[in-house]
């Protein structure tokens, strides 16, 4: 139950016009103004220097009544934990222990506010090192990203200096076999040109006179025919390339691998005390 003065201030009237609504209260009078009735206090001399506050921020004065004895709430039970009148304490509440109201109060605000300021310091705290703590975390990342990307451009320059070298390789060894088919092809050629001389040859001797000059010019031609040789076809040579089936995995082995330890909570490492042997860490290469 509230006294009249807490139903006053909860109501909030204007106690000057008793009929606006009493939004402003004067620390020094003590009362409840309207807009109107402010500005005419505040113009008149002797209270022009009076303090205002919004009436929302007025704590109402009171005491609270007992409701079995209807007297105002003086104590606390510390037993029941519960507000009491002094007639509690002398009858339902009889032997038990009792502090006054007003100093358990203004304990608990004070143990209220002390709490409350060191959880608020401690999260402040906890805060900044969350925040120290993701940058950290983000530099490592970079950093990975950074190795994995060097690493990989390593690997790149490797395969690519491994193609050249082949590609090099197999242009030089197939210039040997080149060079070697080329100068067939040139020997067959002279070959060639050589016996189409003798044809010429042998057609201007079919226009002369049989004679005896005719015979000796057809036995050195022979000669010349004996000793002109083909060159039989070789065996051509062949280039044939083999792949190897490399597969993702194969690449990945080139690649070092990377740990992420697991973000704990004081719960889970409460529970790891009481679970030996925990999987805490995952390593991982892809």
């Amino acid at each position: 139950m509230m006294s009249d003065k807490m139903a006053q201030a909860a109501s909030k009237t204007c106690e000057i016009c008793v009929s606006a609504s009493g939004s402003h209260y004067c620390l020094e009078c003590e009362q409840y103004f309207c807009d109107n009735c402010k500005g005419f206090h505040k113009r008149q001399r002797v209270t022009k220097h009076h303090q205002f506050q919004s009436s929302s921020d007025v704590i109402p004065e009171g005491k609270s009544k007992c409701k079995d004895h209807n007297e105002d709430v003086s104590f606390v039970c510390n037993t029941c934990n519960v507000a009491v009148c002094s007639s509690c304490v002398t009858g339902s509440h009889s032997g038990h222990a009792f502090s006054k109201l007003l100093d358990s109060i203004s304990q608990l605000k004070e143990t209220n506010t002390t709490d409350l300021r060191s959880k608020v310091h401690e999260a402040t705290q906890n805060m900044k090192q969350i925040e120290e703590g993701l940058k950290a975390f983000d530099v490592k990342v970079e950093g990975i990203v950074k190795a994995i990307t060097e690493e990989g451009t390593k690997i790149k320059t490797m395969v690519d200096k491994c193609i050249s070298e082949k590609i090099a390789s197999v242009k030089d060894q197939s210039r040997k076999e080149r060079d070697k088919l080329t100068k067939l092809l040139e020997d067959t050629q002279m070959d060639l040109e050589a016996g189409r001389d003798l044809d010429k040859k042998i057609h201007e001797l079919n226009k002369t006179r049989n004679d005896g000059k005719l015979l000796q010019s057809l036995q050195k031609l022979t000669d010349y025919i004996a000793k002109l040789t083909v060159k039989p076809i070789p065996e051509f040579p062949n280039i044939q390339y083999t792949a190897k089936s490399a597969t993702d995995n194969d690449v990945k082995q080139l690649f070092g691998n990377y740990i992420i330890s697991e973000m704990r909570t004081q719960q889970t490492m409460n529970r790891e005390r009481e679970l030996p042997s925990p999987k805490r860490k995952e390593e991982r290469s892809d």
